[in-house]
């Protein structure tokens, strides 16, 4: 698939772009089909935009931003004339998060790159698009001596657990949750 890959850089206007693009649809879509995913009930755009910005600064985190070069009538976003994110990054149709995880050296395990989230819109699914940021976040891993990708995925998002297990990644442990009361509410 012929794709631009921009990197998200720590600014206001092109976070602010990647949230309401790609972001919110994302986490949307989400909630409508994921149990758990429920979004607060807050100024999403700014509550995120500031959020994305801090960990764009950390060092390990890196967000890349597919585009297919064609226009998108939101593209500006409010972006001065000259933006270089917003001058070529055309329509926003993907991204992938990554940060890296280092193994503490008391443990015996390679550095990992985790993924946090890929995203592709509908209507490039199936394209071959979320198999490109892959390969960026698999690239990422060996420019950053990872040995390893990890990623968490939702049990009911069958869609996302073949297409990881298609490649290659396998379960090595299941994250488990419970809320609090259901547990102060038994006797110990």
């Amino acid at each position: 698939m012929d794709v631009d890959l921009h990197r998200l850089p720590a600014e206001e206007t092109p976070v602010r772009q990647f949230v309401r693009r790609l972001w919110l649809p994302y986490h949307r879509e989400l909630e409508a089909t994921v149990d758990d995913h429920e979004l607060a009930d807050v100024d999403l755009v700014e509550k995120e935009l500031r959020f994305r910005i801090d960990r764009l600064d950390a060092d390990g985190y890196r967000l890349w931003i597919a585009a297919d070069g064609g226009t998108d009538e939101a593209s500006s976003d409010g972006a001065p004339e000259g933006t270089p994110f917003a001058s070529t990054a055309g329509n926003l149709i993907g991204f992938i998060s990554t940060e890296i995880d280092r193994s503490p050296s008391v443990f015996d395990r390679p550095d990992r790159l985790v993924i946090g989230d890929v995203y592709v819109r509908e209507g490039y699914r199936g394209s071959g698009l979320a198999r490109v940021l892959v390969a960026r976040a698999t690239a990422r891993a060996r420019e950053a001596g990872c040995d390893e990708l990890a990623l968490d995925v939702d049990v009911d998002n069958d869609r996302a657990v073949a297409f990881y297990e298609k490649l290659g990644f396998e379960t090595r442990r299941h994250r488990m949750t419970v809320a609090v009361e259901d547990l102060s509410s038994q006797s110990p």
